[in-house]
């Protein structure tokens, strides 16, 4: 599967951005979905989630409460809402996509990466 993020910008802090990230190919209902950020300097981190049928989410402590994944299957899409951003949000993000099961924390789950799109939050 391929993966094309898109969404990210430049917002001030408390603002709310929505990343896309669409998938190629007929089985994306096969793959549970991920986001994953990377700030400068540090390393790639789990942010959200979603399993394969959409029922059940992982959050990061960081962004949980802030943060919303989604999924469309019928537009091969996984959505993350990002509401009140802080300047620590600042990353890239990408999406991921993983055939494995577990709680999908873990970048080795992920065997599907996107190219990354840039979220910058100004104070």
């Amino acid at each position: 599967v391929q993966l094309q993020a898109s969404g990210g910008g430049l917002v001030q802090a408390g603002g709310s951005l929505r990343l896309s990230c669409v998938a190629s190919g007929r089985t994306f209902s096969s793959y549970a979905m991920g986001w994953f950020r990377q700030a400068p300097g540090k390393e790639r981190e789990f942010a959200a989630a979603m399993s394969r049928s959409g029922g059940i989410t992982y959050y990061a402590d960081s962004v949980k409460g802030r943060f919303t994944i989604s999924r469309d299957n019928a537009k091969n899409t996984v959505y993350l809402q990002m509401a009140s951003l802080k300047p620590e949000d600042t990353a890239v993000y990408y999406c991921a996509a993983s055939r494995g099961s577990g709680t999908y924390y873990y970048i080795s789950q992920y065997g599907y990466w996107g190219q990354g799109t840039q979220v910058t939050v100004s104070s």
